[in-house]
């Protein structure tokens, strides 16, 4: 468990990192390579060194802090958000993200939260995934954190749905993709049958150049969630499954942190890239951090 455990993070974090000089990009099967590679010139993220992740991973980072530091509440969540955005650190980020910091800056006494689909909460779901082995007894607070940015109930039936994906994996459930794709309808009937749909287009052998035409490959929840779920049950078996996972463009760096995760969680840190690893920003630190809520969370299962 513990090698897996590891391996949700770092999964994550590889796949954010693999997919992030393809986001808003168009897709393409050229970008099949085995590394990492910098964004385009003029790109968003055209700053950012190979092998560096998003504000998907930043974001779980911060919330993995304090959590093992005893200090997690939606609260200092919410100022963990506002000082990356007061600091310029976050790295093109969510608009939605955008926007609630926006609120929280003008008033931090009014809700920030926006009324928006995007995917921002993918990250939070995460991070409290690796906190219990029971989604439902985290399930409202991780409600409650998604709301400090995201109203919307498909953005917190996607984050509930991630998190079960990740729990069931790390639990050693035999479907966890049937697990998540089910607690997605329970919470958005929309969000269930695209998700299902996904799945069911993967299980028939469609084409990925299909999927993305019928799923999309936007930041909405209602799109990134069901492309992911497709990669993973039509190529997670496959030894360039990140690299196909991360080729589609659109929302590539969340596409990518959502199967990078699965992926660790199912196969285990050991089961990663080894020099995707090694070339991983912030790896040493980043193995330091999960050792540590491994220790105060993992090792309670």
């Amino acid at each position: 468990m513990e090698n897996e455990y590891r391996g949700a993070l770092l999964g994550a974090a590889i796949g954010d990192a693999l997919g992030m000089p393809n986001e808003t990009m168009p897709a393409s099967r050229c970008r099949l390579t085995k590394g990492y590679a910098k964004a385009a010139r003029n790109h968003p993220n055209s700053a950012l060194s190979a092998g560096s992740y998003t504000d998907d991973t930043q974001i779980t980072l911060m919330l993995c802090e304090l959590f093992v530091s005893g200090n997690y509440s939606a609260k200092n969540y919410a100022a963990g958000l506002k000082k990356l955005h007061l600091d310029n650190s976050l790295r093109f980020p969510d608009g939605t993200i955008i926007s609630a910091c926006r609120h929280m800056v003008k008033d931090a006494d009014k809700p920030s939260g926006c009324n928006s689909t995007t995917t921002g909460c993918i990250p939070v779901a995460l991070a409290f995934a690796l906190t219990s082995d029971d989604i439902v007894e985290v399930r409202e607070k991780l409600i409650e954190a998604c709301s400090v940015t995201h109203t919307n109930p498909a953005a917190h039936a996607a984050a509930v749905s991630f998190a079960t994906l990740i729990r069931s994996a790390l639990n050693g459930d035999d479907k966890p993709l049937y697990e998540a794709q089910k607690n997605a309808f329970l919470e958005d009937e929309k969000l269930g049958l695209k998700t299902g749909d996904a799945i069911s287009l993967a299980d028939e052998g469609a084409s990925l150049e299909t999927a993305i035409s019928i799923l999309g490959n936007d930041v909405s929840v209602y799109q990134t969630l069901p492309l992911a779920y497709y990669l993973i049950e039509r190529f997670g078996e496959e030894d360039n499954f990140l690299n196909i996972a991360t080729s589609v463009g659109g929302n590539s760096d969340t596409i990518g942190f959502i199967c990078g995760a699965w992926l660790g969680a199912t196969y285990g840190a050991s089961g990663l890239d080894d020099d995707l690893l090694l070339a991983l920003e912030n790896r040493e630190s980043m193995t330091t951090l999960i050792d540590r809520m491994w220790r105060r969370f993992g090792q309670k299962e």
